[in-house]
């Protein structure tokens, strides 16, 4: 989509790996079947010691777009996403867009992060869908409750209460499917390095900092169900509330 409404070559995606080659060519792949190619794919690695890097390096030969591979040794996804976010504003990115090494971005993806930061400027929280290649429908039928579950616990939690300085009212945000100006990610400081849950605490600067978060169903990534077979559904949904809980959201550490 040369020309686009934002400039040719101001989207960059970032994508944060860590032990991946399992998973990202999958990801990969979903990247290099989007609609709207004209934009810079950054993979940034935290330290794999499996293939993550190489299989990165060799999409980077034959990718329809830019690619760049950035090793980040600070253990931590905050710290992945932090650099990659801070090197691609430093390399001209004015809009970003993130997903995870283990997700895989409909078709559409890049294209509605595009128009939806265009129209309206600021945070845009995409929608979650779980992979239906790891799960049956049983599985994502428990997935979705579990999204829906902290969406509410989120919502009714008294941490994320506007008199607590929220300009914004809380929203489910995922961090695998997330699109920012570069304006405003400078503004409020960045994705928080730690503690977890750095997706959260973001969104709480953003809603200390700024009005503008919008939500964009046609922003649609699968996601990774892996957590309900590592560790079953209460383990996934004890994680899912403690991570939606806002403990701790702008502690540095």
């Amino acid at each position: 989509m040369s020309g686009s409404p934002a400039g040719p070559g101001s989207l960059w995606v970032i994508v944060p790996a860590y032990q991946e080659e399992a998973r990202i060519g999958d990801t990969l792949t979903a990247l290099a079947r989007q609609h709207d190619r004209d934009f810079t794919l950054l993979v940034v690695d935290n330290g794999s010691t499996d293939r993550t890097v190489e299989l990165a390096r060799a999409f980077g030969e034959r990718a329809p777009f830019p690619v760049q591979v950035l090793i980040e040794p600070e253990k931590g996804v905050g710290c992945a996403v932090d650099t990659g976010f801070r090197h691609a504003v430093a390399r001209g990115a004015r809009l970003l867009a993130r997903t995870d090494a283990d997700c895989v971005p409909q078709p559409t993806w890049t294209a509605a992060a595009r128009i939806a930061l265009t129209e309206a400027p600021g945070l845009v929280c995409g929608r979650i869908v779980a992979r239906p290649d790891e799960h049956g429908p049983l599985g994502r039928a428990g997935f979705r409750l579990l999204v829906a579950t902290a969406a509410a616990f989120g919502r009714l939690r008294p941490a994320h209460h506007r008199r607590h300085g929220y300009l914004a009212p809380y929203r489910m945000h995922a961090g695998n499917n997330m699109a920012v100006t570069a304006e405003l990610y400078l503004a409020v400081g960045g994705m928080p390095r730690r503690p977890s849950p750095t997706d959260r605490a973001f969104l709480n600067r953003v809603r200390r900092h700024t009005t503008a978060i919008s939500r964009c169903r046609a922003m649609v990534v699968h996601n990774s169900t892996r957590r309900l077979t590592a560790y079953g559904v209460l383990s996934t949904a004890r994680w899912y509330l403690d991570r939606g809980s806002g403990r701790h959201t702008d502690d540095p550490r």
